[in-house]
């Protein structure tokens, strides 16, 4: 630190994202400080996937143990079970609250600065930070990170209350069970609380403004995830229909709107509706103007593939911003991976994020995850880059390990070149699709053809081999 400054880099928020960057900040020697306005560990941790998970996992648990057909195929005779709301509540938050102490611990541990308080640029190298009782300083480093995060985007016409209409930051915490709740928006959220509610008992109708239910992915993933989440259960789908009034009361009063020509067509009354219509960047009174930067349209920070905040399309020096501000991938360990590049390149070592190689899923049961490039946008990139585009699929069904475990709903899809065999996009759904998509999104780090991959041995029996399955046909197919 031969700069004079108070820190070699600063970073405003300390979510996944932050916390990443500042970890991997201190493994190359760089004093660190990090600034957070509320809990640490931000939304993935206190909101979201964490929580989530949690819910997910004891409710999961409840329809598998209610599955009186599957168990008894296994020869496995349950009486009756029975579950307490507040007890899975409880889980949910006991795992928050040792997360954030892991991750508070562990900045602490390795020296890193926790400052309390609001964090807003105040100029270039400096962080004015506003502390709860309005005391204001300024803190000054070489570099400055912004990681602000994510907040629920709620419709206009749609009133929260946080106990009839609600987002996922208070779903999260399972207050009530409604016996009838409705959901608007039908992607990963959506999903993934359509999944807790239905195997802790509760009617859920789905509400999805466009003309297709799960429209983020792969068609043919979407078409069979409907057959397995949706169809055998208790929901019910309102497709092409958009929320255009949600008033929170007993019952909660919903107007449904043509999504083409905005007028209401049915009125719905329900117990609960819980708002899953995505996420817009938490921006707001970040201090960029003190250097020039404006925020776009929708409210994300612009940045280069370094991470490095743009001015009129120019890198401003030594501001950098990660996460879901950007706009780029908004999923917690995205946030990771670009707080780490981001950090190479303040230490001088150039490195981009390749954002096709990174995966995502939605814990259901079964779970869904992917990698890469749909069909249709493989095909649109196959047109405009001149290359034919071929796919493949495997089926749980054929596969021993999921026989043996009476799990056999799933596929694989594999999305290639024809030409090279480079793998463009894995999309899986079926049993652990979540652990099963990292070998597809390292392979496509790496630049893999299926070519090659057909060669790699998997261990068997294992749910691993639905992919060299894949692999296989896709080299036969030629």
């Amino acid at each position: 630190m031969s700069h004079g400054l108070d820190y070699d880099l600063v970073i405003i928020g300390a979510g996944v994202g932050g916390h990443g960057a500042a970890l991997h900040a201190v493994s190359c020697g760089l004093k660190t400080a990090i600034v957070e306005a509320a809990e640490m560990g931000g939304t993935c941790v206190n909101r979201g996937c964490i929580p989530s998970k949690a819910l997910l996992a004891a409710s999961g648990r409840v329809r598998e143990l209610r599955d009186a057909h599957h168990l008894k195929a296994l020869g496995i005779e349950v009486d009756r079970v029975t579950f307490e709301r507040q007890a899975i509540a409880d889980h949910a938050n006991n795992l928050v609250l040792k997360i954030r102490d892991d991750l508070t611990n562990s900045l602490k541990r390795l020296g890193v600065d926790t400052i309390q308080g609001w964090g807003r640029v105040a100029g270039p190298q400096k962080v004015s930070v506003t502390t709860n009782s309005g005391e204001e300083k300024i803190i000054t480093a070489q570099d400055v990170m912004i990681s602000a995060g994510s907040v629920p985007f709620v419709p206009p016409g749609i009133e929260l209350d946080g106990k009839t209409v609600f987002t996922s930051d208070h779903g999260v915490r399972l207050d009530w069970l409604p016996p009838w709740v409705a959901i608007v928006g039908s992607g990963y959220i959506g999903l993934e609380f359509a999944d807790v509610y239905t195997a802790l008992g509760s009617e859920v109708t789905l509400i999805e403004a466009l003309d297709q239910l799960m429209p983020g992915f792969d068609p043919d993933i979407a078409k069979l995830a409907q057959r397995v989440l949706i169809a055998p259960r208790d929901i019910d789908t309102k497709v092409g229909l958009l929320a255009k009034k949600v008033i929170p009361g007993s019952p909660v009063v919903i107007e449904l709107a043509d999504a083409k020509t905005k007028e209401v067509v049915e009125v719905l009354e329900v117990d609960a509706c819980l708002v899953a219509t995505g996420r817009i960047p938490a921006t707001q009174d970040l201090g960029l103007e003190s250097v020039g930067v404006e925020i776009d349209r929708r409210g994300f920070i612009p940045v280069n593939d370094q991470m490095a905040v743009l001015l009129d399309g120019q890198p401003v020096p030594h501001l950098w911003a990660i996460g879901d501000a950007t706009g780029k991938m908004m999923l917690a360990h995205a946030a990771s991976a670009q707080g780490v590049v981001a950090v190479e390149n303040i230490c001088g070592r150039p490195r981009t994020v390749n954002y096709r190689s990174i995966p995502a899923a939605a814990f259901t049961h079964p779970e869904v995850s992917f990698v890469g490039l749909t069909e249709p946008a493989a095909q649109e990139l196959g047109k405009a880059e001149g290359f034919k585009v071929q796919s493949v699929r495997t089926y749980f069904k054929g596969n021993s390990k999921a026989i043996a475990e009476g799990e056999t709903d799933g596929v694989a899809k594999v999305i290639y070149r024809q030409d090279t065999g480079e793998l463009l996009g894995v999309h899986i759904l079926g049993l652990h699709a979540s652990d099963l998509i990292q070998e597809a999104a390292n392979a496509i780090a790496e630049g893999r053809s299926v070519h090659e991959l057909a060669f790699m041995v998997h261990t068997h029996p294992t749910l691993s081999e639905v992919l060299d399955e894949a692999y296989k046909r896709a080299v036969g197919a030629h």
